[in-house]
């Protein structure tokens, strides 16, 4: 059984130059699962509500996704990392395209709320019960919480609550900045910022859990390992950025490398793509080498590491088919994208209408 999406042809425009991949196909065998648990699960804790965001949400098909980018979680954490996706796309779509990611003095608020369930004794749960009084973007994170915490490491939790801290204050912080000023980033300031408002570092965390490994602060923060991670994340950032590049377009969203190439190298659209996509596929390239670079420098620590890197390449290809499947970012989408009133969720963030 093929579980991907049938791909379309954008009609509104030329097919996206396709980047290539050194990397298997690979996909659990638990995407119905996934999707099933994901239905109820954006369902019970009010994440998704109306139909018409129904409707959007699954012809994203986060399930999907998930099983892609970790091929071998078991069946308790493939829908735990759906579950995330829909969290981080959610929140990230209420950014992107809503008020909230215009007034960052509310956001700021919201993510007071977060930062009080990511400390907490109990790992949120007290938090969790959806239907009270915080926000549900606040509600549904301490539910995700509770149940990835209590099986990490403390040194795990502090990094990740660094990384999704980094993630959501770029978001709120520079991002809406940038809005509000009508400021269009240049490329070396933009590629670092995207690896913390793609939190590409929190999906790459993740690894850890869904593997249960435990990777030394020192090795994590060495050169060759950061070097290895930061050419995976680079890899997901620009490819998901090649694809979305329309629907972001569309809303005006101006934080995407194709068009920061556009804008500040005055190309056309589809010089603009071959240019990122020539940069997908070098840094593709460079991964390999600083993978090897990597394995060499800590050949003592070769049982974390390869394991490691084994899902940074599944998250690489794994994302390029989602990318290029997934109907969130395809002209089908082109009547939600243009009334973004209408599919987003606002008691997500605790806005009233």
């Amino acid at each position: 059984m093929n579980n991907a999406p049938h791909a379309l042809t954008d009609r509104a425009h030329p097919p996206v130059p396709e980047p290539s991949s050194p990397f298997p196909y690979r996909v659990s065998p638990r995407v119905e699962q996934a999707r099933a648990h994901l239905t109820e699960w954006t369902g019970r804790t009010g994440l998704v509500r109306q139909e018409r965001a129904r409707e959007r949400f699954e012809r994203a098909d986060f399930g999907w996704f998930a099983a892609m980018v970790y091929p071998t979680a078991s069946p308790a954490h493939v829908d735990l990392m759906a579950d995330w996706f829909a969290w981080l796309f959610l929140v990230d779509d209420q950014l992107d395209d809503g008020a909230v990611g215009r007034d960052p003095e509310h956001f700021g608020a919201v993510v007071d709320g977060m930062r009080a369930v990511l400390g907490s004794d109990d790992f949120g749960a007290s938090a969790a019960a959806p239907g009270g009084e915080l926000p549900v973007a606040v509600s549904s994170l301490a539910d995700l919480w509770s149940r990835t915490a209590p099986d990490t490491t403390a040194a795990w939790r502090r990094r990740f609550v660094r990384h999704l801290e980094d993630c959501l204050a770029t978001a709120a912080v520079w991002e809406a900045g940038n809005r509000l000023a009508g400021i269009v980033p240049d490329e070396a300031e933009y590629i670092p910022r995207r690896r913390h408002t793609g939190a590409i570092y929190v999906c790459m965390d993740f690894i850890d859990v869904v593997e249960r490994l435990d990777v030394p602060e020192d090795l994590y923060g060495s050169g060759p390992f950061t070097d290895a991670l930061n050419a995976a994340c680079d890899v997901v950032c620009w490819t998901n950025d090649l694809y979305s590049y329309e629907k972001e377009r569309s809303l005006g969203e101006v934080h995407n490398l194709v068009h920061i190439v556009r804008h500040h190298h005055a190309l056309d659209r589809d010089p603009a793509l071959v240019r990122v996509r020539d940069a997908v596929d070098a840094e593709t390239e460079r991964f390999l080498v600083k993978e090897r670079e990597l394995l060499r420098a800590f050949p003592g620590h070769a049982a974390v590491l390869r394991p490691y890197l084994a899902g940074m390449r599944s998250w690489m290809r794994g994302n390029l088919d989602w990318s290029r499947a997934t109907k969130r970012y395809q002209s089908s989408d082109a009547s939600v994208r243009e009334r973004p009133q209408e599919y987003l969720e606002t008691a997500v963030m605790g806005v009233d209408r």
